[in-house]
């Protein structure tokens, strides 16, 4: 069986497999507002309720006057608010009471500052907002950064980074599960080579600063089989990008004579890698297998659950696996100093939670943080920060969810917010020091 794939530089780390370790726990039972967080966190940390929005919550950033943006949208039957909100706490009592929206024409995810503007990511365009001095709503329309992303119905949000190279890096995320012939049908086979992978299912380079760029004439593919990156951050201590990729669904439901119920629940591994110019990360032709520490074939294209993928192909291993369907979708780099010590070298990883765990209970729902070493790699060991999210125990439906995070961003203080889709909530976090 020949694989074509993209000439790439292949390199090698010592990877770290998942570990979580205890950590002392509280937790937060009213707020500011007098509404129940029923949030457990870490028991050097604080948090209250920033703001409840009517929508489904994405992104965040936060200005440089200490203005919290959230992207918010209409999903699943949640909310009627589209666009941005530009969120303030004007009597410093840790609530927003000003919340005022704009760009309500576009649907997005991504929100980031970069050389005073505001970069947002709808579907198909990257923008940017001008900001006036001494105003948080912008006085015109969006410039257009990159357009010319393809139009699909899964997997669709640009999340992207900006280091400081003024390089924009985005995510363009797979329209597929696998790349079969016949999508999610049971025994189809994985198309050889995958199309998806020439203008999807990757990580495309633009400059931050130039204006009306396109993703086909204008973008440098980076990375290559990359099903969705939606955490997607640029360290500054490391200056290295980092990304931790949804892993595929479906083993047991497509292959059920390869994969037990129990296996397709916690398999395969969502990871996290360091970019590197012209990385495979092994989509679709391969899965992670964190219980065995292993890049698998996978079974589209000839895997079983116990073949280990060619190694000749270079496809890249995680710097750390985490159990499977818990989604990560946000990662964060602290740089201020208001937290404990033990978060200023390593990573925040926000995971939305799991849709499709069954038989076993659904997992995730949580935000945990990665220690690093001084070489930017994990060093094996990881905690549980904020946790509860699920509302219950036992969560068997997604659905029943009382809050799913979905971001975090740091304020200009040191503060970090999180945000929740299906209840459309933000919350502060402090340190209780």
């Amino acid at each position: 069986m020949k694989f074509i794939v993209t000439l790439l530089m292949s390199f090698s780390v010592i990877i770290s497999h998942s570990a979580e370790i205890e950590h002392p726990f509280a937790v937060s039972e009213n707020d500011s507002t007098n509404a129940v967080t029923e949030i457990r966190h870490s028991d050097q940390l604080s948090t209250t309720v920033f703001a409840d929005l009517d929508g489904y919550l994405r992104h965040m950033a936060v200005g440089p006057d200490g203005t919290v943006y959230v992207a918010v949208t209409v999903r699943m039957g949640r909310g009627s608010a589209m666009g941005i909100y530009a969120l303030r706490d004007e009597d410093n009592d840790g609530h927003a009471e000003i919340q005022q929206a704009f760009a309500t024409d576009i649907p997005g995810t991504e929100l980031l500052f970069h050389d005073g503007y505001l970069y947002f990511g709808s579907k198909t365009e990257i923008y940017r907002f001008a900001i006036p001095e001494g105003q948080y709503i912008p006085e015109e329309p969006p410039e257009i950064v990159v357009a010319g992303f393809p139009v699909q119905q899964r997997h669709e949000a640009k999340t992207f980074a900006i280091d400081g190279d003024h390089n924009l890096f985005v995510n363009v995320g797979t329209p597929s599960n696998t790349c079969q012939f016949e999508f999610r049908t049971r025994g189809s086979q994985g198309q050889i080579p995958c199309p998806q992978l020439e203008y999807q299912s990757g990580i495309w380079r633009f400059s931050a600063d130039e204006l009306n760029q396109d993703h086909i004439r204008d973008g440098v593919r980076v990375a290559t089989g990359v099903r969705n990156a939606m955490a997607l951050e640029w360290d500054q201590k490391t200056n290295q990008v980092y990304f931790l990729n949804h892993g595929r669904d479906a083993l047991n439901m497509l292959f059920p004579d390869l994969y037990t119920a129990e296996q397709s629940a916690i398999l395969p591994s969502e990871e996290m890698h360091i970019l590197t110019e012209n990385g495979n990360y092994g989509w679709p032709y391969t899965y992670y297998d964190h219980l065995v520490g292993e890049r698998m074939l996978a079974p589209e294209y000839g895997g079983n659950g116990s073949i280990v993928a060619d190694a000749r192909y270079g496809y890249a291993d995680p710097i750390i696996a985490f159990p499977g369907h818990w989604a990560p979708n946000d990662i964060h780099f602290y740089k201020g100093s208001m937290l404990p010590d033990e978060f200023h070298q390593g990573a925040f990883v926000v995971f939305h939670g799991s849709w499709n765990r069954a038989p076993l209970p659904q997992d995730g729902y949580k935000v945990v943080f990665v220690p690093f070493d001084d070489q930017g790699i994990p060093n094996g060991d990881w905690f549980t920060v904020l946790d509860g999210f699920k509302g219950t125990d036992i969560l068997l439906s997604p659905d029943d969810a009382r809050h799913r995070p979905t971001a975090i961003t740091e304020g200009n203080d040191g503060e970090l917010y999180v945000s929740s889709t299906i209840s459309g909530r933000v919350w502060k976090v402090t340190t209780n020091e």
